[in-house]
């Protein structure tokens, strides 16, 4: 089979890629509630293709940061056993104490999504502790580049000019030094979100409270100091939110839907907010009623908090949109041919190719997956490319991977090809069945051992 007449899976010429985003400050609490809702799982008329989660104080005791170190996090744990059934894997996460951000895509986005870097930046105790600050994953979509910034910003009334210098602080670490990266500025989409501890002004409890019992959240708005700050700031003004049509987010009673009532008596707030902020799109001719060769759009479709869920004493907040690009990358640099599959004893026979600018490394690797795999290490089994390839030079390539240890299975699997040079995914293959009569093992007529 010829390069040329490879049929390679490219992504359509205009792209809507469905995407949901979720903050929320879960004040040390397990997650112990069914998160549907939350994640609208029950939403048979929204067409998801990639899940942002971002929490806020998860539990960082000591012996909690020990267990996650060596397990996965609780967390994480619960939306993976969530989002795998429903064919999303978790291609990226990073954690700073109690911050912790996640990105989940359905399986088919992998080879267009290519994880740049996650970075750091703490903020508490003069940038030495991570209790505040903003943790961040920086990946290019289908060719464009995306900056997404969990971030936990410093509590109380007074600390205004505080959370905006630790914003100011976490956007200018976002630095790509060694790569040949934009600054975050120059990126085509920022979504920035969290705990922002943004509080309202001047308004009483009483009068705070009394607008929203009447649901005229409008007359509060206008105290709301991130909506004060972005029309002071140029570059805060850059980025955009959705009307908060919800009521104030912070601060409730535990296992209730009732503000605080302890002797504190704190002011309700929109503590808990979801911004954006996209790179200027050159103005397309009058005269041209296509789209520009690069087109970037971003549509906020949904943006509210979810009141049912009452762990914390903060409620949950998630906005949905929908990302409309012209993809820049349309081809996979890797195609793997499940047609050209074959096995002989213990033995899969892989055939691939690859695109001219693709530069492989001795550590590249693929592995076989079952479908509903839950993150990228989740593999059945794998082979390093360099040790068992069969050819070099001419597409298709092939190697061998060992399936002995795969169990007799009517499960659907997937090939993935790693790439070390790029950390990510680069290519992947349509779901597949191995035929039974593969799993037959030369000791399959022998007797049975005997079982203790």
């Amino acid at each position: 089979m010829s390069a040329a007449n490879l049929q390679r899976p490219s992504a359509p010429k205009g792209s809507v890629l469905g995407i949901h985003v979720v903050t929320w400050n879960v004040a040390s609490a397990a997650p112990t509630v069914n998160l549907s809702d939350l994640l609208q799982l029950n939403n048979k008329d929204l067409n998801l293709d990639i899940y942002i989660i971002g929490l806020q104080e998860m539990n960082s005791g000591l012996i909690s940061l020990l267990s996650d170190a060596a397990f996965e996090d609780p967390w994480s744990t619960f939306f993976m056993d969530m989002l795998s059934p429903l064919n999303f894997v978790k291609i990226s996460q990073v954690r700073m104490q109690g911050l912790l951000l996640l990105v989940f895509a359905k399986y088919q986005h992998l080879p267009y999504i290519q994880i740049i870097s996650t970075k750091s930046t703490p903020t508490g105790l003069y940038g030495y502790w991570g209790n505040k600050g903003g943790v961040n994953i920086c990946l290019k979509l289908y060719g464009y580049y995306v900056s997404i910034i969990n971030c936990h910003l410093p509590p109380h009334m007074s600390n205004n000019e505080q959370r905006l210098e630790h914003f100011d602080r976490i956007l200018e670490s976002q630095t790509f030094e060694g790569y040949d990266i934009p600054n975050i500025l120059d990126h085509d989409l920022i979504l920035w979100f969290g705990d922002m501890n943004f509080r309202i002004e001047d308004f009483g409890l009483l009068f705070v409270q009394d607008c929203i019992t009447r649901q005229c959240y409008r007359e509060l708005w206008e105290k709301d100091q991130l909506s004060i700050a972005k029309r002071r700031d140029p570059l805060l003004r850059e980025f955009q939110e959705g009307p908060l049509l919800f009521p104030p987010t912070y601060k409730f009673d535990r296992h209730s839907n009732n503000y605080d009532t302890s002797e504190k008596k704190r002011k309700p707030a929109w503590t808990d907010r979801i911004l954006w902020r996209l790179k200027r799109q050159p103005q397309a001719s009058p005269m041209v009623s296509s789209l520009p060769t690069s087109y970037f759009s971003l549509m906020l479709k949904s943006y509210t908090s979810h009141m049912a869920y009452s762990i914390s004493d903060h409620k949950p907040v998630t906005g949905t949109f929908n990302l409309e690009l012209n993809p820049l990358m349309s081809v996979p640099l890797i195609t793997m041919m499940t047609e050209c599959l074959w096995t002989m004893e213990n033995d899969m026979l892989i055939s691939y190719a690859s695109t001219p600018e693709f530069l492989s490394s001795p550590w590249d690797w693929i592995g076989l997956y079952k479908v509903g795999m839950r993150h990228i290490n989740d593999y059945v089994s794998y082979v390093w490319v360099g040790d068992n390839q069969v050819s070099y030079s001419n597409n298709p390539n092939q190697v061998y991977i060992n399936i002995s240890d795969v169990p007799e299975s009517d499960d659907q699997f997937l090939l993935c090809y790693y790439s070390n040079n790029l950390h990510s995914i680069v290519g992947i293959s349509q779901p597949f069945k191995i035929p039974l009569r593969y799993f037959l093992r030369d000791d399959a007529l022998c007797e049975p051992e005997p079982q203790i």
